[in-house]
């Protein structure tokens, strides 16, 4: 779930944090800067692990500040596919179940990946599975706050960085549209089409 990725990146020190430690400094600025942030294609960041080189700092002519060029290790959440992870169901609609693991919402299992025959309540908002029996089908919710356990299946990193103007003749109209329609950077796709996966409940004797 979680791995160490080797990273490059030149940190600027301001001149009010010299009397500081150098090491402490470039370690309070990367965590500012990298963070809870999702990089493109690597995952989402959550903590810097150690700087493994320090190369030499540099004042450039109108800035007082140090520039430092910094190769260190990070922390990021990035599971693994086909790996088993467990959340709590967050919501439920037409496109599936959304999952939440905590500090990570953006996971949905789309309605071809639940456990079948499967259908949505409209009334109660929820994902039912038809569970079939010798007595009969029963209909087992997936009730929202619910313990799940899933496969990773696929994920979906998208470029969120900022773009310029499309034209001057973009409307207001069209750019409300554009934010709306705002993607989250990095989604996981999972799947609980087999047993032992899905509610925990489910397979857990009472």
């Amino acid at each position: 779930m979680f791995v160490l990725v080797e990273m490059t990146d030149t940190v600027r020190i301001p001149p009010w944090q010299f009397e500081r430690k150098l090491n402490e400094s470039i370690a309070e600025e990367l965590n500012k800067k990298l963070a809870n942030k999702v990089v493109y294609n690597v995952g989402l960041c959550i903590c810097l692990y150690d700087i493994t080189k320090l190369e030499d700092s540099y004042i450039f002519p109108g800035d007082g500040a140090s520039h430092t060029k910094v190769h260190f290790r990070y922390v990021v959440f990035h599971p693994f596919l086909d790996e088993i992870l467990i959340g709590q169901i967050k919501s439920c609609s037409q496109d599936g179940v959304h999952v939440s693991i905590g500090f990570f919402d953006d996971i949905v299992i789309p309605p071809e990946s639940l456990q079948q025959p499967a259908k949505f309540d409209e009334a109660e908002q929820v994902w039912v599975w038809e569970y079939e029996t010798e007595e009969g089908a029963h209909d087992l919710y997936m009730d929202i706050g619910e313990e799940i356990r899933f496969r990773v299946v696929d994920e979906t990193f998208v470029d969120t960085s900022p773009t310029g103007p499309s034209s001057a003749e973009a409307s207001t109209s069209n750019v409300t549209e554009e934010v709306q329609k705002k993607e989250a950077p990095y989604t996981l796709v999972g799947s609980i089409s087999e047993p032992g996966l899905g509610l925990l409940s489910w397979w857990t004797n009472s």
